[in-house]
């Protein structure tokens, strides 16, 4: 409510509505896109957990970085397809990390199962997927209009998004040089830049930092502090995997969300 009331004052736009989609809860996520009416124009994928110390399932047995970061945006994206499409020339922006830059998505043990949890890599394994979603959205949906870019906002430490990280850790991380620390609105420069620039008409598919597109690295330089894109982030055959691997979980899932994606997949 209160970014609403920021930009009704700041705007002077009095229609703002403000509906809260929890994406810990696909069933809500569902009647977000059941109730959704008209074009869409812009969708910003922000949501996001980081660093949970142990291992936590969804309730369809998705270990949460994985099911909050991606697999909840996957099913929210697919579900407004239809509105995006609407709109003519829509964008999506994915909202990743350079975090992703020190693990790829681990397709054997997407979940924890067999490998020991590690609070890290699970959410750099979940920033990676969201990097490959924006490689494959626009693959799939470009000729509908729609593009998909992934965005490093950099680090906001007035956010609550570290509030699972040791306080030392964050310190030192923060001091390291690796990142500067950003105010939230600097931090959402880059997305909206991503979201609103004639100069991105019909781009997609690609990793922006700083308000720059990123230089494709082959080693994981994630301690550079030059903007860089693991190779293997945009990999088209790793974003097809992916969403196929995605979608089955979502179709497979006894919930709301599964009638979603199977009906949607089945007018692609």
């Amino acid at each position: 409510m209160r970014t609403a009331e920021d930009l009704i004052r700041s705007t002077g736009n009095q229609e703002v509505l403000v509906v809260p989609p929890d994406l810990a809860d696909l069933a809500r996520g569902v009647a977000f896109v059941a109730g959704w009416d008209g074009p869409l124009h812009v969708l910003v994928n922000n949501a996001g957990v980081m660093a949970l110390p142990d291992l936590q399932l969804s309730p369809e047995g998705w270990e949460t970085h994985l099911a909050i970061n991606h697999l909840a945006h996957l099913a929210l994206a697919v579900g407004l397809h239809d509105a995006l499409a609407a709109a003519g020339n829509a964008r999506i922006v994915s909202l990743t990390s350079r975090g992703h830059l020190r693990s790829p998505v681990v397709f054997d043990d997407m979940h924890f199962s067999s490998r020991p949890y590690d609070p890290m890599l699970a959410y750099r394994q979940s920033k990676t997927a969201n990097v490959l979603f924006a490689v494959e959205a626009t693959r799939q949906w470009a000729a509908n209009g729609i593009t998909a870019n992934a965005v490093h906002p950099g680090a906001i430490t007035a956010t609550n998004l570290g509030r699972h990280m040791d306080p030392a850790v964050t310190a030192r991380i923060m001091s390291s040089g690796i990142y500067a620390n950003k105010t939230v609105e600097q931090g959402a420069a880059t997305s909206v830049l991503i979201a609103t620039s004639p100069q991105l008409e019909g781009i997609g598919g690609r990793y922006f930092e700083d308000c720059n597109e990123a230089v494709v690295s082959e080693h994981s330089a994630w301690n550079d502090p030059a903007a860089r894109v693991a190779a293997y982030a945009l990999d088209p055959d790793a974003a097809t995997r992916l969403w196929q691997v995605s979608s089955e979980a979502l179709s497979a899932s006894r919930g709301p969300a599964s009638s979603l994606v199977r009906s949607v997949n089945r007018a692609l």
